[in-house]
């Protein structure tokens, strides 16, 4: 059986308009998937697109000012919950779990304390998508056309230990190597041992902070980050497609648990239980 997907958007985050939580849901039974996770977005950081970026995330173009700048607008908590319910009643076989995504906590605390607050959210992810540019904010697409590449990787898994120590509002840090997606074609392959290091120290914090690693499989998922991550004391996975499309559930997961597996972290007493070693 395949394990939960824990990091799922549907229609109700600001970034998934053609997402369904009714048809992501029908897919998780046509495949076998236990349960599902509808973490979605909660970012209160205003950042600056990038123009050819934009090309190929229209749904941005709506959102943008006439100075490129994105501000992502709020969750409607109510719908959203009340969505999930009209779901978990067409589906009762399917265990639904509820949660968010928040972009930043450790930049946002009271703005993320009044959408906690608002609602009843089993899963919370963390992740850092955005990093400071010039006078203001910039996700990778940004920060590679002002800086070398090394040197924007390393300033994001630089952050990563400071989003950690300053937030306890996430039990997962979702996609480690989120600035890997971006990583410029004219570079080559990204290589993720050029940033052992980097990598292991965010790892250390996290395992420290007694928190869950993501294995997110938006892309072929990374052996050497679940080895680095055992190696520095973490304790627990989760797997996460990141799908923001219900065609994209569960994508590339049975590579992820055969992976997962060699690395000696084995399924909870439930489906729907994180990995432990």
């Amino acid at each position: 059986m395949l394990p939960t997907d824990g990091h799922v958007h549907s229609e109700w985050s600001w970034d998934a308009p053609l997402g369904s939580m009714e048809r992501t849901c029908a897919r998780a039974v046509e495949i076998g998937l236990p349960a599902v996770a509808f973490t979605e977005h909660v970012d209160h950081t205003v950042w600056s697109a990038v123009e050819d970026n934009l090309d190929d995330h229209p749904h941005l173009k709506a959102l943008r000012t006439p100075a490129l700048t994105i501000t992502p607008p709020r969750l409607d908590v109510d719908g959203y919950l009340e969505c999930v319910q009209r779901c978990r009643d067409r589906f009762p076989g399917l265990r639904i779990i509820t949660g968010i995504e928040v972009g930043e906590p450790h930049w946002h605390p009271e703005a993320v304390a009044a959408v906690l607050a608002a609602g009843q959210f089993d899963r919370v992810l963390g992740s850092l998508h955005c990093m400071p540019l010039d006078d203001g904010f910039a996700e990778p697409p940004g920060q590679f056309r002002q800086h070398a590449p090394a040197d924007v990787v390393r300033n994001y898994l630089a952050e990563l230990p400071r989003l950690i120590a300053g937030s306890d509002v996430f039990g997962v840090l979702a996609h480690i190597d989120y600035v890997a997606r971006y990583w410029p074609d004219e570079e080559g392959p990204f290589d993720p041992h050029a940033f052992e290091d980097e990598f292991r120290v965010a790892l250390r914090a996290l395992a420290d902070s007694g928190r869950v690693l993501e294995v997110n499989t938006r892309r072929s998922p990374r052996p050497e980050l679940v080895r680095w991550w055992r190696e520095e004391g973490g304790d627990a996975v989760s797997f996460g497609s990141d799908a923001h499309l219900p065609e994209r559930l569960a994508q590339n997961f049975t590579e992820a648990v055969a992976m997962v597996e060699a690395h000696g972290f084995r399924a909870g007493r439930h489906p729907y239980d994180r990995w432990i070693r």
